[in-house]
């Protein structure tokens, strides 16, 4: 077991241990599968994306996940800096807050990627295999049987489906009870997604992104959208450009990124992504993700509102 020994040694790990884990583990086909990206020439379509996430369901979900969770989501808004509406909109995007969190045994989704990664897209088993050893050290560090931990076909743990590796790196005991459970713990999932947040560059009070009219010159268009989603631009670079920010937009000091989103066969939308969308969409490489998130976390502060 040459992989055991690797991993081992790279993560601290006793090697008989190891060796003894990963020998329980199963090749799963359908995490093959599922790895794979859409079929090539899938249209995006933002308005059916965010028609998925933004709906009554889950919105009366993330109020009822708002109150029970109300205390902790306060404590860590002031600790980092991060609103609570944009913690309710990752953990109901992700997983529906807890509904869905995913019933592969980590392990072996992990030792699959690992070892037999599926050809046909970019080969990330270095990735996983990294992924893996950093589930082992997890599993050591917090005396967790490594087949009883469910999760994504990926690998992602818990309420707000973070990888083990960003466990390690970034999830925190935020009510302090000795133990970091991304699993069962809303304390500390919510006190770890907004710490992930602020550490990937989250600023306190600045806004997520401003309305914007892209410019209509087609070149214009092409260079302000070249760095992709992120933020590149100050306010006058961007009117220079002819992009019209709204009022606070133009008043701030930027980087701004011209993020656009498609709608399949109808007009794009776009917006001006400020450092705070940037920080959510390290959470999930996605711009439209990261708007999905904002705009289901303002749904359900709306809604929650509204309500009292």
């Amino acid at each position: 077991m040459q992989l055991a020994d690797t991993l081992a040694e790279r993560h601290g790990l006793d090697a008989d241990w190891t060796r003894a884990q990963l020998a329980q583990a199963r090749y799963l086909p359908v995490v093959a599968r599922l790895i794979m990206p859409p079929p090539a020439g899938t249209a995006k379509n933002w308005a059916a994306y965010r028609a998925r996430f933004i709906e009554p369901e889950r919105v009366r979900a993330g109020i009822a996940f708002w109150d029970a969770q109300a205390r902790w989501l306060d404590a860590a808004e002031q600790r980092y800096g991060v609103p609570a509406s944009v913690v309710v909109g990752i953990v109901g995007v992700e997983t529906f807050y807890g509904r869905v969190t995913g019933n592969f045994r980590v392990l072996d989704a992990l030792a699959t990627l690992s070892l037999d990664f599926p050809k046909g897209r970019k080969d990330r088993s270095e990735f996983f295999r990294d992924e893996l050893g950093q589930f082992l050290r997890l599993a050591a560090t917090e005396q967790l049987a490594t087949t009883a931990v469910k999760g994504s076909f990926a690998g992602a743990i818990g309420l707000g489906q973070f990888m083990p590796g960003s466990i390690n790196r970034f999830a925190v005991d935020f009510d302090g009870d000795g133990h970091i459970d991304m699993a069962n713990d809303p304390a500390d999932v919510i006190g770890s997604v907004a710490h992930y947040l602020a550490e990937h560059g989250w600023q306190r009070g600045l806004p997520t992104h401003h309305a914007i009219k892209p410019p209509v010159d087609t070149a214009d268009r092409a260079a302000l959208l070249a760095p992709d989603i992120l933020p590149s631009f100050t306010p006058a670079q961007m009117a220079g450009r002819g992009a019209a920010l709204d009022e606070a937009g133009a008043a701030g000091a930027g980087p701004l990124a011209l993020v656009e989103l498609q709608n399949g066969d109808a007009a794009p939308s776009y917006i001006a992504g400020t450092q705070n969308f940037y920080a959510v969409t390290r959470y999930n490489w996605s711009s439209y993700y990261a708007l999905a998130v904002i705009e289901l976390g303002q749904a359900v502060a709306s809604a929650r509102a509204a309500s009292r």
